[in-house]
């Protein structure tokens, strides 16, 4: 894919999820993101009801996920699901953070929460947004 970026999806975005990556960009003609593969990165994951949050904290925890290939054409797409608009704060936001997959480091848009967002939310302990939707049910 020329030109193409990283990103590191936790949540909702993750294959097979409400926001599946794939689909996302199929419903807008762009083309399907790449699985690189499955990885992990420091964080903390907290449940928000029908999405996770988390927030980036090196070496408490550690958050699982998987990284995809992408088009620079479907970052306004992942934007606007993660509700991230120039000079707007929200709930999430857009960040670079290097990520350790398939033996190689990639530089990956990450969408984490603000610290300050989690007050009162249980965090998800495995770190795995997929496994704890599912045993929720």
């Amino acid at each position: 894919m020329s030109g193409s970026l990283h990103t590191f999806v936790y949540g909702t975005l993750r294959a097979g999820e409400i926001n599946d990556l794939r689909r996302a960009a199929a419903r807008h003609g762009l083309p399907a993101p790449e699985l690189v593969g499955a990885a992990e990165v420091d964080g903390i994951l907290y449940d928000f009801g029908d999405y996770p949050g988390m927030v980036r904290a090196n070496g408490q925890g550690r958050v699982r996920g998987e990284v995809y290939r992408i088009a620079p054409a479907l970052v306004p797409v992942l934007d606007e699901i993660e509700e991230v608009y120039p000079g707007q704060a929200g709930l999430f936001e857009r960040e670079q953070v290097a990520v350790t997959c398939a033996g190689e480091i990639h530089d990956c848009i990450v969408y984490p929460v603000a610290a300050s967002a989690v007050a009162g939310r249980p965090r998800i302990e495995s770190g795995d947004w997929v496994a704890h939707r599912l045993a929720r049910a």
